[in-house]
């Protein structure tokens, strides 16, 4: 015997299998079924062992289902199983399609609910030292995707590029020459850039620049998807904040109000 139809989506984070929320682990103790993708940390899946574990990953021409597929893969396992968990890397409705797989679900009757997780485009800078907003550097972020379901560059892009506020962009490797020349149409050759793949885990490589130089680090340091790009001022606090951090924790400086964001 089961319970009743129901599909969840969880985010599991940006790789680092401790930046998962307690209420994705306990969800992923209830479930039956576990449908994961690529860019997941499979040592989380040891949170569910009395579920069956499906990979669905979907990578650069290189797809195991369709989305089509893995949707109508929740439905039947969801009315055979119970409960079915899509487990997805960063934050489900973040360049996820969460909602598509919950839009599907609810059409075909079950009952959905959505964990929300730490998505990559704030937790991989913030990793290694770069702030997304800075007083008196930048007043806001784009989160953008690089390549459009058209397999184009998104216009945002070049949007992104005329304004002060600092820029990350997922999926946008491939893209990495035609966004360095959006950003030079613009006069912006000397901003700092800095590159960085598989972030928060173990394999994490980075590399750091400028609108000019990128595409040479990142050949010289051979650095590919999945990886963030992250293009603004604030690229330079990376070599600040480790530093006022280490002095801090000497000092014993501990702060306890809330951090804002």
């Amino acid at each position: 015997m089961y319970n009743s139809p129901k599909l969840t989506v969880v985010g599991a984070g940006p790789g680092d299998p401790e930046l998962i929320t307690v209420k994705a682990l306990n969800t992923l103790k209830s479930a039956s079924v576990v449908l994961y993708d690529a860019l997941i940390n499979r040592d989380l899946l040891e949170y569910a062992p009395q579920a069956e574990h499906i990979f669905v990953g979907k990578r650069k021409d290189k797809h195991r289902y369709s989305q089509e597929e893995i949707n109508e893969l929740i439905v039947k396992y969801a009315l055979q199983r119970g409960h079915v968990v899509r487990l997805k890397g960063g934050d489900p409705f973040v360049f996820g399609r969460g909602s598509e797989e919950i839009n599907y679900a609810r059409k075909n009757g079950l009952e959905t609910a959505v964990v929300s997780g730490i998505t990559s485009s704030i937790a991989v800078p913030a990793n290694v030292g770069i702030p997304l907003t800075q007083r008196g550097t930048s007043e806001s972020f784009w989160v953008i995707t690089g390549t459009t379901t058209q397999r184009k560059l998104s216009d945002d892009v070049r949007l992104a590029a005329q304004s002060t506020a600092t820029v990350v962009i997922l999926m946008g490797m491939g893209k990495l020459k035609e966004i360095v020349e959006v950003f030079k149409g613009f006069g912006k050759e000397d901003i700092p850039v800095g590159v960085i793949q598989n972030g928060t885990t173990v394999n994490e490589k980075s590399g750091f620049g400028t609108i000019n130089t990128i595409e040479k680090i990142v050949s010289e340091k051979q650095l590919g998807a999945p990886a963030i790009i992250v293009i603004g001022e604030v690229v330079k606090e990376r070599r600040e904040l480790p530093a006022v951090l280490e002095n801090a924790i000497k000092e014993k400086q501990y702060i306890n109000t809330p951090i804002g964001g």
